[in-house]
């Protein structure tokens, strides 16, 4: 008998990215990201994980919804899927999503695969809860939930070994913060509930953990060490998180915490940029990213900070990276791999193997990307 996936794309998750909204929660703020830009990123994340379920699309069937839902990306990934529901196209909103959770349930699916982000998880945990197994595709800007695989093709590949039985579920955390505190630099996360996850450790991405207010001595140690060591003939590009913009703390400057920063000989050159904004700036003078790491996932790139896009990390180059942790950040990973997620697998992979990592003043370690 054929496994039943059942198959939901959030077509407007992730938009908000590259063009530096943090999010693409309300008709507003998706209306701002189109103005400036924003193409949708969720669709093509999905057939890159369909793709590698098109391995077995003769013991499986996909049960969507129409349009960019998930019709035109099962076709486009070389499954035939059954669809159903009814949409408008290019006005699909968080109805549509619990609409498509709610249809599918009743289809009796093996399994629900998802594009979108943490809003999108929400929005199928209110529907679903623990009656099926759910596996997120990451296409958001914002993933602090743990029910998303590591990467789009990860996801794939993990929904394949969950329908061939190779592995088992678990209870894994939908988290969500509120994105209008969010723009305004303030991270408020909670907790709604669980989803029954397909689980294998290095596959699935874990909840993002939080700063710890006793590492603040050792976040001051590494700004320092990277202050110190900055170049007159660079730019420095200082990506989101409290430990990265302890850098412009220091210094005196403006920041914007959860945004991306830049700066030149010690001076604030640019305020919460995108990326756009980012490749005229970094054009023709040579630059340096500064980037710290998440806690509990291990991502350094590819989750909240969209900005640094394949394009501008292939210009910046991965010799001009300086990735900073404290000692418990790295410590929270459990020897799991520090992770990239980019558009552009050419990227992920220049990426891979081993990077510098500066845990204090003149402190050290060489950690692994995956």
């Amino acid at each position: 008998m054929k496994k039943k996936i059942g198959l939901i794309v959030n077509p407007i998750a992730g938009m908000g990215g590259l063009v530096g909204l943090k999010g693409t929660d309300g008709k507003e703020v998706l209306e701002k990201a189109k103005d400036l830009g924003a193409v949708p990123l969720a669709p093509a994340r999905a057939v890159v994980a369909l793709k590698e379920i098109a391995a077995i699309k003769d013991s499986v069937e996909i049960i969507t919804y129409p349009h960019d839902m998930g019709e035109e990306e099962a076709r486009a990934s070389g499954l035939t899927p059954i669809v159903i529901g009814s949409i408008v196209r290019g006005m699909t909103s968080s109805a549509d999503t619990k609409n498509a959770a709610r249809d599918v349930l009743r289809s009796g699916v093996d399994l629900i695969l998802f594009a979108g982000g943490d809003g999108t998880a929400r929005d199928i945990y209110e529907v679903v809860g623990t009656r099926a197994p759910v596996l997120g595709i990451p296409a958001g800007v914002k993933i602090h939930s743990a029910v998303f695989a590591v990467n789009p093709r990860t996801a794939g590949s993990l929904a394949v070994m969950y329908l061939q039985d190779k592995v088992s579920t678990h209870d894994a955390e939908v988290m969500d913060i509120d994105e209008e505190t969010f723009r305004k630099n303030i991270v408020s996360a909670k907790l709604y509930g669980y989803l029954r996850v397909p689980h294998e450790r290095l596959m699935v991405q874990s909840a993002k953990i939080g700063g710890i207010q006793n590492d603040l001595e050792a976040i001051e140690a590494i700004a320092w060490d990277v202050i110190d060591n900055m170049r007159d003939d660079c730019l420095y590009i200082i990506g989101p998180g409290t430990t990265a913009k302890s850098i412009m703390k220091q210094l005196g400057l403006e920041y914007t915490l959860l945004g991306v920063d830049v700066i030149h000989q010690r001076k604030l050159i640019a305020l919460d940029v995108n990326e756009a904004q980012l490749l005229k700036l970094i054009e023709d003078k040579k630059s340096r990213i500064v980037v710290t790491v998440i806690g509990g996932q291990g991502f350094i790139f590819g989750r909240g900070n969209q900005q640094l896009s394949s394009k501008v990390l292939r210009k910046v180059g991965k010799e001009n990276i300086i990735v900073i942790a404290t000692g418990q950040k790295i410590a929270s990973l459990r020897g799991k791999p520090l992770l990239v997620d980019t558009d552009n697998s050419e990227v992920n992979e220049m990426l891979r193997g081993y990077i510098r990592v500066t845990t204090g003043y003149d402190k050290a370690l060489i950690y692994k990307v995956a």
